[in-house]
Order: C-alpha cells, then sequence, then structure tokens
C-alpha cells in the first residue's frame, strides 16, 4: 500500500531473463519487470541502493543458513563419533608413527582425537558464521550518500543481521574467505577420518573396515573386492573444498572499491562448497554408524612385533637401574634390530640377555610387557575430551 493505492509486487522469470539478455544485468533486469507489474511506484524501489546492497545483504543471509544446516550434521557426526569412542573405550589396538609400529593405544582413544577435532570444526563454523552474519544498505561506495544509515539498521535488524560496521560497494570478502576455509578444514578433517579408516582397512592390516552392504559389488573383474569407496570419494571431494577455499582467499584483493573479479567465483565455489561439505558430513556419518571393527585383527597385529612395541618402557625401566641412559638405550636397541632382522622374538631375547637379568627380575621383565600400563591415563584423557557429557 502507497496512501490508499495498491500495487503488485509480481515478477516473471521469464521475462527477467529476456530483460537480462539485453541489459547485461542481473539486478536490473530483476527491478525493470518488477516496476512493470508495480508502475510509477516502483520509482521508490531500490532508492538510492546500489545492486550490492542486495547482493550482498542475501549472500549473507543464505551463506549463514547454509552453515546453520552443516552445524547440524557436525552435532550428528559428533555424537556418533563419541558413541563409538564410548564402545571402544578399552578396546587395544597399536598405534602407528610414520605408519610403524610405536606404542599400544585403544580404538576408543582414536575416535575420541577426532570428535575433539569435530567439536574445533564446530566452533570454527560458529565463528566464521558470526563473520558473515553482516548486510550493508550503504549505497555505491559504501558512504550512506543517497541513503539514511536507519534503512541499513531497519533491513539488518528484521534479517537479523549486524550492519556491517564499514563497507566499500561490498562487504569485504575475507569475511567470506573465512567461512570458504571453515568449510576447507572441515573436509579436510574428514579426509583424514577417512584416510585412517582407508589405511586400517588394507588387507595387511584389516581392522576397521568401510560397511559392506548386501548385494554390493566391489569389482567389475574380482568377486573378492570389498573397496573403502566412500571413504575413497570423500578423500577426492576434500580437494575440491581446498581448492574452493584458496579462490576465496584470491577474491579478498579488489580494485578500489570494488569490482566484479569475485562474483562469478562465487556464484560455484560458495554453493558448491556448502553442498559438498553437507553430503561428505552425512556420508562420514553413515561410515561410522555402520563401521565394521575387528578386535582380533588389532590383537593379532599387536603381537607381530614379538613384544617390540613394549621397547620404551622397557628402556625406563632399565634406566632405573642401568649405569646410564645410552647403556640401557644399547641393551634394548641390539636386542630389537636383532629380532627385527632375524625375525625372531623380541620378548624372548630379552629374558635371555644376561645384561637384562643383571638388572631387572623376570617378574620386573613381564610387568614390562604389560598393555594395562600404556592405558592407566584413559579415564582421564576421556574426561578432559567429554568432560560431564558422558
Amino acid at each position: 500500500m502507497a496512501g490508499d493505492r495498491t500495487f503488485s509486487l509480481r515478477f516473471d522469470v521469464a521475462r527477467i531473463s529476456q530483460i537480462e539478455e539485453k541489459t547485461k544485468h542481473d539486478v536490473v533486469a530483476f527491478l525493470t519487470n518488477l516496476a512493470e507489474n508495480i508502475g510509477k511506484e516502483a520509482k521508490y524501489v531500490h532508492y538510492g541502493m546500489t545492486s550490492s546492497d542486495i547482493l550482498d545483504t542475501s549472500l549473507s543471509l543464505l551463506m549463514r543458513e547454509a552453515g546453520e544446516v552443516i552445524l547440524q550434521c557436525l552435532e550428528k557426526l559428533s555424537s556418533s563419533l563419541k558413541k563409538k569412542a564410548l564402545k571402544f573405550k578399552k578396546i587395544p589396538m597399536i598405534g602407528r608413527t610414520h605408519g610403524v609400529h610405536a606404542e599400544p593405544i585403544t580404538l576408543g582413544l582414536k575416535f575420541a582425537l577426532w570428535y575433539a577435532e569435530v567439536q574445533r570444526n564446530t566452533e570454527r563454523l560458529r565463528r566464521a558464521i558470526e563473520t558473515i552474519s553482516v548486510g550493508k544498505i550503504s549505497g555505491a561506495v559504501g558512504t550512506f550518500s543517497n541513503l539514511d544509515p536507519k534503512v541499513e539498521e531497519y533491513v539488518c535488524e528484521k534479517l537479523k543481521l549486524k550492519p556491517a560496521p564499514i563497507s566499500s560497494q561490498i562487504i569485504q570478502r575475507d569475511r567470506h574467505a573465512e567461512f570458504m576455509n571453515a568449510l576447507a578444514i572441515i573436509a579436510s578433517s574428514i579426509e583424514k577420518f577417512a584416510t585412517e579408516i582407508r589405511s586400517l582397512q588394507r588387507t595387511e592390516i584389516l581392522e576397521l573396515e568401510e560397511g559392506f552392504a548386501k548385494g554390493q559389488k566391489g569389482s567389475s573383474a574380482m568377486p573378492h573386492k570389498r573397496n573403502p569407496i566412500t571413504c575413497e570419494r570423500l578423500c577426492g571431494l576434500a580437494r575440491l573444498v581446498r581448492t574452493n577455499a584458496q579462490a576465496a582467499l584470491e577474491n579478498i584483493t579488489l580494485w578500489h572499491e570494488r569490482d566484479i573479479s569475485h562474483s562469478s567465483v562465487e556464484r560455484v565455489i560458495i554453493p558448491d562448497s556448502t553442498i559438498l561439505v553437507d553430503y561428505m558430513l552425512g556420508k562420514f556419518t553413515h561410515i561410522m554408524e555402520h563401521l565394521s571393527v575387528y578386535p582380533e585383527k588389532m590383537e593379532m597385529n599387536l603381537g607381530k612385533t614379538g613384544g617390540m612395541i613394549f621397547s620404551g618402557r622397557l628402556l625406563l625401566e632399565l634406566c632405573q637401574k642401568a649405569p646410564s641412559k645410552e647403556e640401557a638405550y644399547q641393551i634394548v636397541q641390539e636386542n630389537a634390530m636383532k629380532a627385527w632382522n632375524k625375525n625372531e622374538n623380541f620378548k624372548d631375547l630379552i629374558k635371555n640377555d644376561k645384561r637384562v637379568k643383571k638388572y631387572l627380575s623376570k617378574v620386573e621383565v613381564e610387568e614390562c610387557f604389560s598393555l594395562n600400563y600404556y592405558f592407566r591415563s584413559v579415564d582421564y584423557i576421556f574426561k578432559r575430551v567429554f568432560g560431564g557429557k558422558r
């Protein structure tokens, strides 16, 4: 209503496209079509504004809404990881550094580690959503030359956005880059988790396995194959999200108060990345919920080196009795290298070494090969990760 006058806000997409063919400007085409339906009152539509007042404010709104959807996905993944961490809290497996057997851990600790990372990603995304949740209705170069700042305040309040404290013709693109990099880190975390499952699914290890549905086929040529195809897919998609984040960083630098080089990029990278991350989170949550776990293989792999994984504990015990750490290290390493090179049992070598017998009793040696020693602080770690939410 304008006084006692009623006007229409109808628009027609086909007509807008027809106008844009001539004007080569999407916002002008939209406004022209509105004017065709409104009549003479159309002169007050878009009064004193520039196209980016509409486009950037609406983009912020869309990015915030997309971010909130992704937050819900992160919460679902967190819940799934927490359940798995608690379920497998005390299930022992070998920890690997450089891909080589190191010391024992538990599967629950691995999942708790992932949970903590997802929590950090959630906080990053929340901060990025806060950063991008701004609007601007400040005119052609951000000076409010033809607008009252109260218009911007009114619009942003209605949209539940904050007015950008200062803008040029656009909202500055460091905000968008922060959001896109938050998505890239989320995608990279998913790739990290998926890569670990892929590695632990290798035939030689087979401690974890991506779910394999009834009737599923792994290979057209080899009927025995059960491949981690979804984990591999997620690793590939993470590369796209990271690439899009790089493009968002490139968008920060624009000429003077604004050029249009960022616009075409954002029409691709922002919807693509938000859709991809939503998809990736959904798929990885499904993987976690249907993950096959093989504790018997974990136990078998723990024993593959004949006890060498306990060398660190043995070293510490010898250090307390031997004259020097160097001597203790030499005793342990010589036996370890002999076990490696001659495929002998490390524990048996240690028990039969006269130098070890000189410093440690049979009971003390036996205690050095106990798994429980390594898990003394698991409850403490879980309390730090999950707090009172367990």
